[in-house]
Parts: structure tokens; C-alpha cells; sequence
């Protein structure tokens, strides 16, 4: 920190030492000229990548991307696992083997807009029955960004 001397004109008295309060940003500036440079030249090696010729190996992949799981109900009061049409009384035993089969996953459920509120509420009710813990729902955006 540079100081400096100020004499107030009276002799005899000693002199007055005050700090000055400027900040010297060369020693800043000179540290981040040398990141940037080191970022310049380090960033388009991580991107690019050493080119490998990999081996060929027997081991299954370790995640499957698994169909997800649907849960459909028509405008008539169809219902649908996937693509397949089942009945009321047999989702939950069919959700419980998807389950066991594929493991927990979310599903997801979709309902016709002219099917009433309850009998949604309702197949929900069912999926969380069988044993799913994460449920969402699905729905179609609107085409005029949300106005009504």
C-alpha cells in the first residue's frame, strides 16, 4: 500500500501520514490474462476428445432405456396399459407385473378431456394401488401459447 507524506506548512510538527485509498488492479488483471489464456487452450481439447478405437466386449449395456409405462383413458371409457386394452378390474394386477417385471418407474397417465374428474381421480387412485410411487400426468400444450 504506497503512502503518503504531507507536511501542513507549520515547522516543527510532525508529519501527517495518510493512507491513499487507490487500488492497484495491475496484479488482478495480469492473473486473469493468464486463466483466460490457460481456458483458451484447455477448452477445445475437453471438448474434442483423444480419438480411440475401443474394444469389443460380451458385457450387456448397464441401463436399458425401458418403454415407459402409460396408463390411457378413451373417450368412450377404454382403458390401456401402453397399447394393450384392458379392463377396471384387471390395471392393477397388470400394473403390479409391470412392475415386478421392469421395476419401479413413473408412470404416466393420460385421460380424455370429456371423461369426469372422478373417474381420473380414480385411475390414479388405482396406479398408486399397484404399488407405483411416482405418478404424472400427462397433457396436450395449447397452440395459442396459453390464451384463453
Amino acid at each position: 500500500m504506497a503512502m503518503s507524506l504531507g507536511n501542513r506548512g507549520t515547522p516543527g510538527e510532525e508529519a501527517e501520514y495518510r493512507p491513499i485509498s487507490e487500488i492497484n488492479i495491475t496484479p488482478m488483471v495480469d492473473v486473469m490474462l493468464v486463466l483466460l489464456i490457460i481456458f483458451m487452450i484447455t477448452a477445445p481439447l475437453l471438448v474434442t476428445g483423444v480419438p480411440v478405437e475401443l474394444p469389443n466386449t460380451s458385457a450387456a449395456r448397464i441401463s436399458q432405456p425401458k418403454k415407459p409405462v402409460i396408463v390411457s383413458l378413451g373417450g368412450d371409457g377404454s382403458l390401456y396399459i401402453r397399447d394393450e386394452q384392458i379392463s377396471q378390474d384387471t390395471l392393477i394386477p397388470r400394473l403390479q407385473a409391470l412392475r415386478s417385471a421392469e421395476g419401479d418407474a413413473v408412470v404416466y397417465v393420460r385421460a380424455d378431456k370429456k371423461r369426469a374428474y372422478g373417474e381420473v381421480m380414480d385411475i390414479l387412485g388405482r396406479v398408486g394401488q399397484s404399488g407405483y410411487a411416482r405418478v404424472s400426468l400427462l397433457s396436450q400444450p395449447k397452440a395459442n401459447g396459453g390464451a384463453h
